[in-house]
């Protein structure tokens, strides 16, 4: 089945518009698929007769840790696919495969000890993260079942990025698609048909985990892949991997720090509102990855042409692919938040029933998301530092927007207005218009010092073959 879905693009000739589009629409279905992870989780939990609200907030107060484990599975595959994207582009497939290697093994590495770490230190970090002695049970059953399906999330989600970054778009696709159905399945037989709850949602989750991981390293040691697991290439080699990591490090700022921005929110918003406060904001994170992940499809179907190119020093293309990925995503952005802004309750009622949380959550829904009207600006910028390979001011990019601005109005807003609820939910638009306007400043200057730098060494080239 693999072989006939599986067509390698040719990244450096085909037309930019459909080779967007042929890349772009299966990671954009990838991310949307993949979402539906937790959020089927959530819609089944949170309608869990009885305590389905409780329940709900306590997988919410687990999320964060589910984020950090995903980081590290960004750390080596968002930092390792974008460089072999590179050397692809300079014709160096076996260096390209030496990096498919040692990620690998460094993803199994680091999936042993984080199972080890969260199963030892699951308690304080729930509490940690907001749990209550209300919810801390239902936190507990979630993740102590999880956490033993880390090995195959860290696999799913890192390796995906390679087959991605080869131009298997179709591949990449299934591999989310493949996992989520069997969620999809397994979820209410294991919640309500054998009444596990959310310990039979967990259950779920990492089986589905289970096969997609299986998928995707079956194609990457099958025959129709480009780059090829090599057991010669599993020795982790310190001058392949810490490349790999120093790139990876901004995606897995961005992901790991959602933990720490969970946490401050979560105990603001228990301070000023209570466990009903926390519950909205659990929906609203889930309502923000759903808005996040598409716009990251549309950027990983950038990567590897931009990636590509830049590494065969074609300026034009790379300049191409980035103003028509930008539009795109702008187009999303605004498109969604027009949404959100006029229709709330549609979105909050996909995961709660509960009259108390619904009309808290669709209140802070409108406020929590109105800086995503120019969002799609933040990430393509930020995504395409990452596909030049330039991991110095993508890091700082993602430490600006939440770290330097973000939490610090988490703390201080609340101080200055009557409403503090409201301030702590209006921290996020603030913090989202300020990093778009810095992200898009650094982003247009360093961008035309490179197409010009590009120029004359294309130049310099042809000089030198006419003498």
């Amino acid at each position: 089945m693999a072989s006939k879905l599986s067509r390698e693009v040719d990244l450096g000739k085909e037309p930019i518009g459909s080779l967007l589009f042929t890349l772009a629409v299966p990671a954009i279905t990838s991310q949307v698929v993949n979402v539906l992870y937790n959020m089927v989780d959530r819609m089944y939990i949170g309608h869990i007769e009885g305590v389905g609200a409780t329940a709900l907030t306590g997988v919410g107060v687990a999320f964060p840790i589910i984020m950090i484990i995903s980081a590290f599975a960004a750390l080596m595959g968002m930092g390792g696919a974008p460089r072999a994207s590179i050397l692809m582009g300079k014709k160096n497939n076996e260096g390209a495969e030496q990096i498919l290697g040692n990620c690998f093994s460094a993803l199994f590495l680091t999936s042993i000890v984080l199972t080890i770490v969260v199963l030892v230190f699951q308690e304080p970090l729930l509490m940690l993260f907001g749990a209550s002695s209300n919810t801390i049970g239902y936190a507990k059953d979630y993740m102590s079942i999880y956490a033993l399906g880390t090995i195959f999330v860290q696999m799913t989600l890192g390796l995906n990025n390679f087959i991605s970054a080869q131009g298997f778009s179709k591949i990449s696709m299934l591999t989310v698609i493949i996992g989520a159905v069997t969620n999809i399945v397994l979820d209410p037989i294991f919640i309500f048909g054998f009444h596990m709850g959310v310990s039979g949602a967990a259950l779920a989750t990492i089986i589905s985990q289970a096969v997609s991981a299986v998928w995707a390293i079956r194609f990457l040691s099958g025959k129709t892949t480009v780059l090829k697991l090599r057991k010669k290439n599993f020795r982790i080699q310190p001058s392949v991997l810490l490349p790999c990591i120093a790139l990876g490090i901004a995606p897995f700022i961005m992901q790991a720090t959602e933990s720490i921005l969970t946490l401050c929110f979560n105990s603001s918003l228990l301070k000023y509102g209570g466990d009903l406060a926390v519950g909205a904001m659990t929906i609203l994170s889930s309502v923000m990855q759903f808005a996040m992940l598409p716009l990251q499809g549309l950027t990983q179907g950038g990567q590897p042409i931009i990636s590509y190119n830049y590494g065969a020093n074609n300026a034009e293309r790379v300049k191409k692919a980035f103003k028509l990925m930008l539009t795109c995503c702008l187009i999303y952005s605004a498109a969604l938040w027009a949404l959100i802004e006029l229709f709330p309750g549609m979105f909050v009622a996909i995961f709660t029933n509960d009259p108390e949380l619904t009309e808290l959550t669709t209140w802070a829904l409108r406020i929590y998301m109105a800086g995503l009207v120019v969002f799609g600006a933040q990430i393509g910028c930020q995504q395409t530092f990452i596909a030049f390979g330039n991991s110095k001011i993508s890091a700082f990019l993602a430490m600006f927007r939440k770290i330097i601005v973000l939490i610090p109005l988490i703390y201080i807003l609340p101080i200055f207005m009557e409403d503090n609820v409201l301030a702590v939910f209006l921290a996020e638009p603030i913090a989202d218009i300020i990093a778009v306007l810095t992200t898009v400043t650094l982003f247009s200057i360093y961008f035309k010092k490179l197409l010009r730098s590009m120029r004359d060494q294309d130049k310099e080239k042809n000089h030198n073959l006419d003498d």
